[in-house]
C-alpha cells in the first residue's frame, strides 16, 4: 500500500514539475484586462506533449506539419485575466494552422472572469494542415469590466510556421 501511494505521490509531483506557468506580460497594468496563450503539439494520445510557443516570453512558433502517416494535434490554451471585477471577454479567435479552412476553426469567445476569480481559460484542440508555410492565429476580442463599462478591444496576430 505505501509503494501505491509512493508512486502517486511522485508522479503528482512529476506532474506539477512539468507544468507550465500561465504567461503573463511582462509589464501589467492593474485593472486592464488581457489575454495570454500557450501553443503546444503531441499526436492523437497527447495534443500537449511537445511546448510550441507562448505569448511571453514570446518565442517563434513553429509546429510540425501533419503527414498521412502521422497525424500532429496542437492545443491551443487562451488565458483570459481578469480586471478586479468581472470582466467579460467577447469575439472570435481564428486559428489558420489547423487542418481544413479557417471559417471552420473560428472559436466565438463569450467568457466571464468572475470578480473573485483571477483567470479563465479555454483550449482549443484539433489536427495541424499538412501543407506547410506560415498561418496565424488570430484575436479579435473586447474585453468589458462590467462595473465600469470600459472596454479594451483585444487585437492580436500569432504567426505560426508549420513545417
Amino acid at each position: 500500500m505505501r509503494n501505491g501511494s509512493l508512486i502517486v505521490c511522485l508522479a503528482a509531483t512529476m506532474l506539477s514539475a512539468c507544468a507550465r506557468r500561465v504567461p503573463e506580460p511582462a509589464i501589467t497594468t492593474p485593472g486592464v484586462p488581457h489575454v495570454s496563450w500557450i501553443i503546444m503539439s503531441g499526436d492523437l494520445d497527447n495534443p500537449d506533449r511537445e511546448f510550441v510557443c507562448q505569448s511571453e516570453p514570446r518565442t517563434e512558433c513553429v509546429v510540425p506539419a501533419s503527414r498521412p502517416d502521422s497525424r500532429v494535434l496542437s492545443d491551443v490554451h487562451i488565458y483570459y485575466h481578469g480586471a478586479g471585477a468581472e470582466t467579460r471577454y467577447e469575439g472570435s479567435i481564428q486559428i489558420g494552422f489547423f487542418d481544413g479552412s479557417p471559417a471552420a476553426h473560428t472559436v466565438k469567445t463569450n467568457m466571464v472572469v468572475k470578480k473573485a476569480e483571477s483567470i479563465m481559460n479555454q483550449s482549443v484542440s484539433d489536427i495541424v494542415t499538412s501543407t506547410p508555410g506560415t498561418y496565424s492565429v488570430d484575436f479579435a476580442l473586447v474585453a468589458t469590466v462590467t462595473d465600469t463599462k470600459k472596454t479594451q478591444s483585444i487585437q492580436e496576430k500569432i504567426q505560426i510556421v508549420v513545417r
